[in-house]
């Protein structure tokens, strides 16, 4: 059996340190800390084990991973609406698919219920005889199998506090959370919970799961979900796989008014209905107006201004400008082509804080012009960042690198004659905001509008540059 060294995790006044450590044909050294992710911090439940393997250990997870990864993808064997921990996939994409189904059902003056699914501790509750099992119907049988065998099978951990060691324990179910496998065994283990309905719609990332159920009657609406529902819970009770009732939420969307009581119950338990409620780093309103979500941006750039407030005059101007891209601009950008184009009035606020940080990085007076800052530094402004992160996804339509359900949300213009350019869309006809500003609508707007050399860059990376350089370009003519 071999070890490496313990990392040790502290909560509250107890030193915690969870071990692991495997033996078999196929030896794994494996050394587990646990991180705190909310809630009381006494309570042994609110901790994760993270898994610390050697270096050897991830190098050939990379390889066997690298080779299952284009198993998968030659075969199409993942669901379409899985969007974690897979080539070409991303947050973004799982958040834009479920808006866009929002705005649809909102178009068509139709009811939708949104219902956000709560696991408890997904990973680490995998059964690995119904893991193996389906890997094998995928076609991972023989020395794969028998690898997965030796990968799972013969682990064992123990717990120390305060220099207080259990004794061994073999590991029964889960996958090692910190390796580079365990999400990719994840999703082969949840892949076919699109089987237990035909009904609801699936957007998932890993296991951060939302339903959405749409329809002309809030009252069917609602006994439609909760008959669905319960085929669902069926399908977690058969995988041995814990739905937290008590955290899943469900919120409302369309013509329904805030004071009229609407009730879901699952098992027994009745799910809390929310106004807003955060998905994969985004706040989701039922309005779709992102007031709550530029309401939390503002407060964490407010945060993160601060900081450059206080070593502006420690710090040379690069650095300043470093803790800028890694502190604020994530913020600004992350998912930003779905909720940046919302009301002007709502984004002017991120922009002055954009300008205060500018001013501060560049030590200059509070009402001073920041053009020439943005020239200077090679910054963009917060609504270029929108416009560029809108056209990426554009572009990423356009080379057929995003998921079926999203590119099936764009169709090209068809016609003997393009006398306009080339790789033109149709732009959809909509009556409504929360459509009107989606990608599929917006962005087939500021796509279309390009000129054929962006249109036709052979890569993204050129694609950006191009782009950049044009809005560069336009920054210096106000100078």
């Amino acid at each position: 059996m071999f070890q490496t060294p313990t990392v040790k995790h502290g909560g509250g006044s107890m030193m915690v340190m969870v071990c692991f450590a495997a033996s078999g044909p196929a030896p794994f050294a494996v050394t587990d800390g646990t991180i705190y992710k909310n809630g009381d911090k006494q309570v042994v439940s609110n901790y994760r084990p993270v898994s610390l393997l050697p270096t050897f250990s991830k190098i050939l997870e990379k390889l066997f991973e690298n080779r299952l990864n284009s198993f998968l993808e030659k075969y199409d064997l993942l669901n379409d609406h899985q969007n974690g921990f897979r080539r070409n996939r991303s947050t973004s994409l799982a958040v834009m698919e479920f808006i866009e189904n929002i705005a649809t059902i909102v178009e068509k003056k139709q009811i939708g219920i949104g219902v956000f699914i709560d696991l408890r501790t997904a990973f680490d509750t995998i059964d690995h005889s119904l893991l193996l099992q389906k890997c094998e119907r995928f076609g991972l049988r023989g020395v794969v199998q028998l690898w997965l065998n030796s990968y799972l099978e013969r682990r064992f951990q123990y717990v120390s506090i305060n220099n207080m060691k259990s004794k061994l324990r073999q590991v029964t179910c889960g996958v090692p959370q910190g390796s580079v496998l365990g999400p990719k065994l994840f999703l082969l283990y949840i892949n076919d919970i699109c089987t237990a309905s035909d009904i609801l719609k699936y957007v998932m990332f890993a296991d951060d799961t939302n339903l959405f159920c749409s329809g002309d009657n809030i009252k069917e609406l609602l006994k439609t979900v909760e008959i669905e529902l319960m085929k669902l819970n069926r399908w977690f009770v058969f995988n041995k796989l814990s739905l937290n009732e008590s955290k899943t939420k469900f919120m409302l969307f369309g013509g329904i008014k805030n004071n009229i009581e609407v009730k879901l119950n699952l098992n027994n338990v009745e799910i809390e209905r929310v106004n807003e409620t955060k998905f994969l780093g985004v706040i989701i309103d039922d309005k779709l107006c992102w007031k709550s979500h530029i309401d939390h941006v503002k407060r964490k750039l407010s945060k993160s201004i601060s900081i450059l407030y206080k070593t502006r005059d420690l710090l040379h101007k690069s650095c300043l400008y470093l803790l800028y891209t890694s502190l604020c601009l994530p913020y600004m950008s992350y998912c930003v082509e779905i909720w940046g184009k919302t009301y002007k009035t709502y984004l002017d606020s991120i922009f002055k804080l954009q300008k205060r940080a500018i001013r501060i990085i560049n030590k200059a007076g509070y009402r001073e012009s920041t053009n020439q800052f943005f020239v200077g530094s090679a910054m963009l402004k917060f609504k270029d960042i929108i416009y560029l992160k809108t056209l990426e996804m554009m572009y990423r339509v356009v080379k057929k690198n995003v998921p079926i359900c999203i590119l099936s949300m764009f169709k090209l213009r068809d016609g003997k004659y393009d006398l306009r350019g080339s790789y033109m869309f149709e732009i959809p006809k909509v009556r409504t905001n929360a459509k009107y500003r989606c990608v599929s609508v917006l962005g087939v707007k500021l796509w279309n509008g390009l000129n054929d050399e962006l249109k036709m860059c052979y890569s993204l990376s050129f694609f950006k540059k191009i782009l950049k350089n044009c809005i560069f370009q336009s920054y210096r003519n106000l100078v």
